[in-house]
C-alpha cells in the first residue's frame, strides 16, 4: 500500500509539472499572439525604441530618374534624415539611426542585418516611387527630353510574409496606413497584380511583396514605404516641399509612436 501511495504521489507531481509546462506554453503562445510573433518581449519594458530608418538604394545605383531628372536616392535620404531628426526630438525614439548614410552600395540582406547588429526594434525602408515602362510619356524639362507620368500618385506600404516577424510588420503596416489617411494622405494602387507584389489593402495601399530581399531578410517588424510617385512631376514638386516633407514625417512619426506604444500597453496589460 505505501508502495502504491508513493506512485500515486508520483503521479501527481507529474501531472502538475506537466500542467506548469502547459500552462507556461500557454503563456508564450498569448505572447507572442500580443507581440505578433517573435518579437523579444523584453523589448517592451526598454525605455526607448531604436527604428532603423534605410535609406534605400545608393549613389552608384540611385533607384528611380524623377521626371525633373534628380536620382531617387537623394529623396530618400532628405526624407530619411528628416524622419530621424523628427524621431530623436521624442526620448522613446533617442536611439535611432540610419543605415546607409553615406550612399555606400550596401547589399540588400546586408541592411536588416545592420539593425539587429545595432539592435534596432523596427526596420523602416524609405523610398520614392516610379511606375511601369509602358505607363511613361516623356516632357520637356530645361531643354531636355525626360520620362514622366502624371496618371499616378500617392505612397505605397510593402510587407514581407516571409520575414522574421510578418505579423508584427503587417500591423506596422496597417498603422502607417492609418497614419496617411488621417494626415489626408491616399495611396497610389499602380502595383497591384503586378509581379509578386499583392495588394492586401486597397484603403491603407499595403502591398505584400514577399521576396522583397531587404524586408524578408530582416527579424524585426519591417516595412518599406514608398514616399510618393517621383515620375510624375506634380507630385514631385510636392515632394520637395519642406511643408509636405513634413507631413508626412508627422504620420510617420505618429505610426510608429501609436504601433509601439500600443504593443507596449498590451504587453503590459497582460503582465498585469
Amino acid at each position: 500500500m505505501r508502495v502504491d501511495r508513493q506512485s500515486k504521489t508520483e503521479k501527481r507531481a507529474k501531472a502538475g509539472r506537466r500542467g506548469g509546462v502547459r500552462m507556461v506554453v500557454g503563456i508564450g503562445a498569448v505572447l507572442l499572439i500580443l507581440l505578433g510573433g517573435g518579437t523579444n518581449a523584453a523589448a517592451f519594458l526598454a525605455p526607448e525604441c531604436r527604428v532603423a530608418i534605410d535609406i534605400g538604394h545608393s549613389l552608384r545605383d540611385p533607384g528611380a530618374i524623377s521626371a525633373r531628372g534628380v536620382p531617387e536616392y537623394q529623396f530618400n535620404r532628405r526624407m530619411a534624415r528628416l524622419l530621424l531628426g523628427r524621431l530623436q526630438q521624442d526620448p522613446l525614439f533617442r536611439g535611432s539611426f540610419l543605415v546607409n548614410d553615406t550612399g555606400e552600395a550596401v547589399p540588400l540582406a546586408s541592411r536588416p542585418a545592420i539593425a539587429t547588429a545595432r539592435g534596432a526594434n523596427i526596420f523602416l525602408s524609405i523610398h520614392h516611387d516610379s511606375v511601369y515602362p509602358e505607363q511613361l510619356s516623356q516632357w520637356v524639362y530645361q531643354g531636355k527630353l525626360l520620362d514622366v507620368c502624371d496618371r499616378f500618385s500617392g505612397h505605397s506600404i510593402f510587407f514581407s510574409g516571409k520575414n522574421g516577424n510578418p505579423t508584427a510588420s503587417l500591423q506596422l503596416a496597417r498603422a502607417i496606413g492609418d497614419a496617411m489617411r488621417q494626415a489626408g494622405l491616399r495611396p497610389t494602387l499602380h502595383h497591384a497584380g503586378r509581379g509578386n507584389k499583392v495588394l492586401v489593402d486597397r484603403e491603407r495601399g499595403i502591398y505584400a511583396f514577399d521576396n522583397l530581399a531587404v524586408l524578408k531578410n530582416a527579424d524585426m517588424p519591417a516595412v518599406l514605404f514608398e514616399c510618393g510617385v517621383i515620375k510624375n512631376s506634380q507630385e514631385e514638386a510636392k515632394l520637395c516641399d519642406p511643408q509636405y516633407q513634413q507631413r508626412l514625417v508627422e504620420a510617420l512619426y505618429s505610426a510608429l509612436k501609436g504601433y509601439w506604444t500600443a504593443k507596449r500597453r498590451d504587453f503590459q496589460g497582460f503582465r498585469e
